[in-house]
């Protein structure tokens, strides 16, 4: 299947009341979160979210376990297969966004449960090391080693050998550089890929550049998130921090969401484009309106978004 890129998508017309208001309703909700650029640090950052948010749902199946990563283990949450599966369909390999700076596995039970009892995989999230503290390629290092490791280990550990990635955000730029490192030796040992709103162009993409006022993500907030990953701008277009940059081939099939609304619709964009001339199975599934973490809106038009992805990886799933 090709991705389709239509017009009418970005169309102001096509962007329906509900989707409006929940945009508005972000706007509100963000004022006392916490979410103020630049922030003191990065640890400052974390606090202010931490204090002005709930605690997240905690899964009653969620497990932690741990992959040896020479100095350091990587935590790895797993949510299981459906009771109902005597076999998982396959292991999902999931990877939390934050701008590579905040967030943690055990903040995603509950997207991670839906992707659990929509697909019927095991889902395995990595507890990467976060910037500034843990600047690339320390993040994406840990990704690749707990891919590696679930590759050759998931089918006796998790009860299925068959592996697809994906993530959110900074997520799905770390998945998409993971899938990158492993096919090059493993060209099989990555059967899909689902990206939600990544950033592949650490450099800025047109939006990205645009974006001087946001909901979510603007310029300066992409900036400044970007000079805790890297702090070395002079590297940001290398492929490997960079993957709009990279050669593309060998992927496997891969789907991609994005909002017309979010500051990073342009590398999503870009990026359909890149894996299409890279002979890459891709689909598109684009939202009138959605801003960046859509997927999180009680809106049926990002549900039902949702349920495409959800659907693309249940089809690979059963291979």
């Amino acid at each position: 299947m090709t991705a389709r890129i239509d017009a009418r998508h970005f169309d102001p017309a096509r962007v329906s009341q509900a989707v409006r208001d929940f945009n508005a309703m972000l706007v509100t909700g963000m004022a006392g979160s916490g979410w103020v650029f630049p922030p003191p640090s990065a640890p400052a950052l974390r606090e202010a979210l931490a204090a002005a948010a709930p605690p997240p749902y905690v899964s009653p199946s969620a497990r932690t376990i741990t992959v040896p990563a020479g100095d350091h283990d990587i935590p790895v949450r797993i949510i299981p297969a459906p009771a109902s599966a005597t076999v998982p369909a396959a292991v999902f390999v999931h990877v939390h966004g934050g701008g590579w700076t905040i967030g943690s596995a055990a903040g995603q039970d509950a997207a991670l449960e839906r992707i659990v009892a929509s697909t019927g995989m095991t889902v395995a999230s990595v507890d990467y090391r976060l910037a500034p503290e843990h600047p690339y390629p320390a993040g994406l290092d840990d990704c690749e080693t707990v891919t590696r490791w679930l590759i050759e280990h998931a089918a006796a550990e998790l009860g299925s050998g068959r592996l697809l990635i994906g993530g959110e955000s900074a997520g799905a730029n770390l998945a998409l550089c993971t899938a990158l490192r492993v096919v090059r030796d493993q060209p099989d040992g990555l059967s899909a890929a689902a990206l939600y709103y990544g950033n592949y162009d650490v450099t800025m993409t047109p939006s990205q550049r645009q974006a001087e006022t946001g909901v979510l993500i603007t310029t300066g907030s992409l900036a400044w998130f970007y000079d805790q990953y890297v702090p070395e701008a002079g590297r940001r277009d290398d492929p490997d921090i960079s993957p709009l940059y990279a050669d593309l081939r060998g992927l496997p099939p891969t789907v991609l969401a994005v909002g017309t609304a979010d500051s990073l619709v342009d590398d999503t964009m870009f990026l359909a484009s890149r894996l299409l001339a890279a002979g890459v199975e891709t689909e598109l599934v684009v939202v009138p309106g959605g801003e960046h973490a859509f997927d999180m809106a009680p809106v049926p038009e990002c549900q039902e978004a949702v349920a495409a992805v959800d659907a693309f990886l249940a089809k690979h799933a059963a291979g």
